[in-house]
């Protein structure tokens, strides 16, 4: 998985008008959201509705922060849910990258802090 990309800060920069330092403010507000969490008791209990949103939701934060794979697992988790899936193996998969992802921004906000 050497071709992963999981920040992009370049596309990252450009989506707030190459404003690198508040892309850097914009992944730290991210690490601090735990929405992730919600779709794991969402789906725990049956609430497929809320699960979506909250999917639907941290898909767009993270196309927003250029966070590619991410993004990516969210798309897909998304969809299982909107088809009536409880996405067990997919959550994990989400689960997994979101923890690659927030070691991945913790390098970025301390090469460019």
């Amino acid at each position: 998985m050497a071709d992963v990309v999981y920040v992009d800060v370049e596309d990252g920069s450009k989506r707030v008008m190459n404003n690198t330092k508040l892309f850097i403010k914009l992944l730290g507000k991210f690490k601090d959201d735990k929405s992730i969490n919600d779709i794991e008791s969402l789906l725990a209990a049956g609430d497929l509705e809320k699960a979506q949103i909250a999917a639907h939701t941290i898909k767009g934060l993270t196309a927003n922060l250029s966070l590619m794979e991410l993004n990516k697992q969210c798309v897909e988790l998304e969809a299982q849910i909107k088809a009536g899936n409880i996405p067990n193996e997919q959550l994990a998969v989400v689960k997994d990258v979101y923890a690659k992802t927030l070691v991945e921004v913790d390098k970025v906000i301390s090469q460019y802090a």
